[in-house]
């Protein structure tokens, strides 16, 4: 997955090497500053929509399934010390076309995440003009991002911030409606293939967890914190969102819940705090504000990668001399994103960007299990149970969306194959 913030403790020390700065501490907030984001404002909604309560079984397979995720980037991370994602593991341990896939895959479900963070901008904030808001919100981080922000740990903190005083509005105005009854929660609802396909749409609210397998350079002692910050991370924020899940059931109909792109503000609206209502609201904004001033600039750097690598066009590769960024690339990724906000709706993004970034996370546990026995830091079965975890998420999500992923990851395959033959086998 992108990385949820810039450049953390990103400081020059001698010979131009990155300073381990970063404890255990640093590595477990902005592992949890990168997965507690927009993505848990709204993935409520399609997963209550697939297996009502049965949600709350499908939340723990999705973080077991992005713990598995994150322990083999860890891994690869530290045997390729280097930018590029599973892009780079899938090109060096199974061969080119891997990594293709894995970063063509990249590339779509990012895109898809930022129309889903987009579209819950408008949500949130606008409910009636719900992708004009969303349209407007892109274009602003467009800009912001082509002036080149720079963007540190201390906005990943803020927006850890943000985004958990927005939660514990939810979680307290909830309590206080007279209608909250735990007894909504039982028994689960939906049979197997709901409860994974929910599972496969609450994956999303688990984006950028990967985040503390890139700080290998950042980290003090990073062979023995990166190990511990990973599960320490995961594990609280799986119990924060259990907390949040089991609210809204036992606030808001999972029926209902289903039927909103912005199941949360049905829960503070359903207490008698009326005054928490604004919180909800301008917190998820800007939380999803804050995801895609990340995300946008995160697709555009892999989309430049690949195509100085002939895996895409190599008219992406140019930057630009003024800005020192990839305009091109940037633009591109910007009117894209734009288009799907106003063609599909949030259930269509979420859904598309699981599929696509499933995929890129199979092509992950893959290359880990080619790992040689001294490079390992967790067991095998670990990688084979993610790869696994991720092919079954990917198969139950719904039809269209699996449909429209696998149609478009074939088109970056015959992308590839187009630009590859004109100019010759890519080098690597």
């Amino acid at each position: 997955m992108p990385r949820a913030v810039g450049t953390v403790g990103r400081v020059s020390g001698p010979g131009g090497e990155l300073q381990r700065r970063l404890g255990l501490t640093d590595a477990v907030v902005v592992g949890a500053g990168s997965m507690i984001g927009a993505g848990v404002f709204a993935a409520w909604s399609p997963a209550a929509e697939a297996a009502g309560t049965g949600l709350l079984v499908g939340l723990v397979i999705a973080g077991v399934v992005a713990f598995c995720n994150a322990t083999s980037s860890a891994q690869l991370a530290a045997v390729h010390p280097q930018s590029g994602g599973t892009y780079v593991y899938g090109r060096r341990q199974l061969g080119p076309a891997w990594g293709h896939l894995a970063g063509w895959g990249f590339v779509v479900g990012k895109i898809a995440s930022c129309a889903a963070m987009a579209l819950t901008v408008g949500a949130y904030l606008w409910p009636e003009q719900e992708r004009l808001v969303g349209v407007l919100a892109v274009l602003l981080i467009a800009a912001v991002n082509i002036g080149g922000l720079s963007r540190t740990v201390a906005v990943t903190k803020a927006l850890l911030v943000v985004s958990l005083v927005a939660l514990a509005a939810v979680v307290v105005s909830g309590w206080t409606s007279d209608g909250a009854d735990l007894g909504r929660i039982t028994p689960l609802d939906g049979g197997v293939l709901d409860v994974l396909r929910s599972a496969g749409f609450l994956f999303f609210a688990f984006a950028g967890y990967a985040r503390i397998a890139t700080l290998g350079e950042e980290v003090r002692d990073p062979a023995v914190t990166i190990p511990k910050a990973i599960p320490r991370a995961l594990g609280g924020v799986l119990v924060l969102y259990v907390v949040v899940g089991v609210t809204a059931l036992a606030v808001v109909p999972a029926s209902l819940l289903g039927a909103t792109d912005a199941p949360l503000r049905l829960v503070v609206e359903a207490g008698s705090l009326d005054a928490l209502a604004p919180i909800t609201r301008v917190g998820a904004g800007i939380a999803a504000l804050g995801v895609l001033l990340n995300l946008i600039p995160g697709v555009s750097r892999t989309t430049l990668a690949m195509a100085r690598e002939r895996d895409l066009p190599e008219w992406f590769a140019h930057v630009d001399g003024r800005r020192s960024l990839p305009l091109r690339a940037e633009l591109t990724v910007t009117a894209v994103v734009v288009a799907l906000v106003l063609m599909v709706d949030l259930r269509g993004a979420i859904g598309l960007s699981g599929v696509a970034v499933l995929t890129y996370y199979a092509v992950t546990n893959a290359s880990a299990l080619t790992l040689e026995r001294e490079q390992r830091r967790w067991p095998r079965p670990v990688a084979v149970l993610g790869l696994v975890g991720c092919i079954v998420l990917v198969v139950t999500l719904p039809l269209e969306a699996v449909l429209v992923g696998a149609g478009v990851l074939a088109a970056g395959a015959l992308v590839r194959l187009v630009t590859t033959s004109r100019r010759g086998p890519a080098s690597g």
